[in-house]
């Protein structure tokens, strides 16, 4: 029970506009946040939405995404108005995130040259190795620039009319500001950045445009990208065009100062507290990333580790892996189907949890099973395109908690494959692992596995519930509150998560070891996934 005091404290803070508001697009919700002036989440809004394949890419409509972004805030202000009698009428700041990487294109006009192709997408892959080869610093396929090489390689005529190339949180802050900025954690996933500028890498910038010199294109690359801010600048004001996109209503009035959009890497780095050198933040949901603040640059490139920064613009080493819970949630579906059909309805957390839970009693090798949650491709494993595959040996121990612990095993399988070479190879040192994502929704499951996947303690705290869409707003938050020269690494630790120790699990040694042998046959298995990707057509 919420204390009165507390309840008419925030009815003031919401009546004299001292909230802040921080709204991400995921891969699967919209989630909207708005927070009082400790960082507490005092409403919540959400939208459920899904990407569609379409033509071979993976994609979301923008009639869908402002559809979803107004669901999200309607549900956060009804929220408002139900628990405090209040209509939204400003805030003391806000700020947009999503997914990071993908490619959106505008003209002069600002009409959408191509589908707007996410993250997920695989089809880079020849863009990617030349401009990997040519900057000798890694280009992952999701980023923007591979898909803007890709569009140039394969002649696709609206790359001549693209007026500004930008990622869905710029695209949504333009929309709402006017403004053609990027927050640098977000921009890193586009181009590679330089670490003493804080901008687009110059060197790289005139080998692209080298590159394409016979191309005869009316731009250059810089041209088209959005200016680059970090973490604590404003990035413009809410328009009045700008705030009846998000509320209809007309009840949110203009002029509300936004900070630079990011990507959903940053805003999860941010609400895990982990934007300081040598700690690792671990986002597992559709896909799973890990996060590591280096204290120095690797010794080489890594086609399977993307170099990114945080929101403060520090290195960031990062593992990528595509997909995750999709084919667990898959498999619980399926479950929750079964039981439909013996007519009883089932709890869907109680199935997960039940699910779940049933993982810790398998063996420690999940009993010789193997599988592949691949939807999509999977760059660290180098497979362009992916199939959910299921496999065993006539004597492996098929069983349910076999069978539930080796697809947990498996969702954390590519990331454990580049999360050893930054440990093994580049030797790089982590202070602690937080997690955060739907994979840690089930108490205690995920992070024992995960704890096992990286042989190392991992906390996962109760306010990383709330996601990136908190992360954001707590980047609102220090662009409004900061002091002068504080730092963002300060402004987290000292005045968000002094008090939010988290629970933190250590890894058991029987669990890293069945890891272990899991990855041999998760390694050697990986022949099989390619053929089914070369046969089912």
């Amino acid at each position: 029970m919420v204390d009165i005091n507390v309840i008419n404290a925030r009815k003031e803070a919401i009546k004299d506009g001292r909230t802040i508001l921080g709204i991400e697009l995921g891969s699967t919700r919209i989630k909207t946040v708005l927070v009082d002036e400790n960082h507490k989440p005092i409403a919540i809004g959400n939208y459920d939405w899904e990407n569609k394949y379409i033509d071979n890419v993976w994609t979301y409509d923008l009639e869908d995404i402002w559809k979803g972004l107004q669901g999200s805030y309607r549900d956060m202000a009804n929220q408002v108005k139900s628990r405090y009698g209040l209509d939204i009428t400003t805030v003391g700041a806000m700020g947009f995130s999503a997914m990071m990487h993908g490619y959106m294109a505008f003209n002069k006009e600002g009409k959408l040259l191509a589908p707007f192709r996410t993250w997920r997408n695989t089809i880079t892959g020849q863009a990617s190795d030349k401009l990997t080869e040519l900057f000798q610093y890694n280009i992952p396929q999701r980023w923007s620039v591979a898909h803007l090489y890709q569009a140039i390689l394969n002649g696709e005529e609206h790359v001549s009319d693209i007026d500004y190339l930008v990622t869905l949180s710029g695209y949504i802050h333009w929309k709402m500001t006017g403004c053609k900025v990027l927050g640098i954690g977000d921009a890193s996933g586009m181009f590679p950045i330089n670490l003493q500028t804080k901008d687009f890498n110059e060197k790289m910038l005139t080998q692209f445009d080298e590159l394409l010199a016979q191309e005869n294109l009316p731009w250059k690359l810089k041209e088209i990208l959005p200016k680059v801010l970090v973490a604590g600048k404003e990035a413009g004001r809410l328009t009045e065009e700008g705030a009846r996109l998000l509320d209809p209503t007309g009840n949110l009035k203009a002029g509300i100062p936004l900070c630079p959009p990011e990507g959903d890497a940053g805003t999860g780095m941010t609400a895990t507290n982990c934007v300081a050198k040598r700690t690792c933040n671990v986002s597992a949901g559709t896909s799973v990333f890990a996060m590591v603040v280096l204290e120095d640059e690797l010794s080489k490139v890594h086609k399977e580790i993307d170099l990114v920064m945080t929101p403060a613009g520090d290195p960031v080493a990062m593992a990528h892996s595509n997909n995750c819970t999709t084919d667990l949630d898959a498999w619980v579906s399926l479950f929750g189907e079964f039981l439909e059909s013996m007519e009883i309805k089932p709890d869907i957390s109680k199935l997960y949890s039940v699910l779940y839970n049933k993982a810790l009693e398998g063996d420690i090798d999940c009993g010789g099973l193997l599988s592949y949650g691949y939807y999509a491709g999977e760059h660290i494993t180098h497979l362009s395109e992916g199939r959910p595959l299921f496999v065993r040996m006539p004597d492996s121990n098929f069983n349910l908690a076999n069978f539930m612990r080796v697809h947990l095993f498996t969702a954390l399988g590519a990331l454990k494959t580049g999360m050893d070479i930054l440990y093994k190879e580049e030797q790089v040192k982590v202070d602690r692992v937080l997690g955060h994502g739907g994979l840690f929704k089930t108490k205690g499951v995920g992070q024992r596995i995960l704890a096992a996947a990286m042989n190392s303690p991992v906390t996962v705290m109760e306010t990383a519930g709330e996601g990136g869409a908190w992360g954001i707003a707590l980047l609102a938050a220090y662009m409004l509150y900061k002091k002068k020269d504080e730092t963002l690494d300060s402004y987290l630790a000292n005045k968000v998560f002094a008090d939010d120790l988290g629970i933190t699990i250590k890894p058991d040694k029987n669990d890293v070891e069945g890891f272990e042998q899991f990855m041999k046959r998760y390694t050697k298995g990986l022949a099989i996934e390619q053929k089914a990707v070369e046969v089912l057509r």
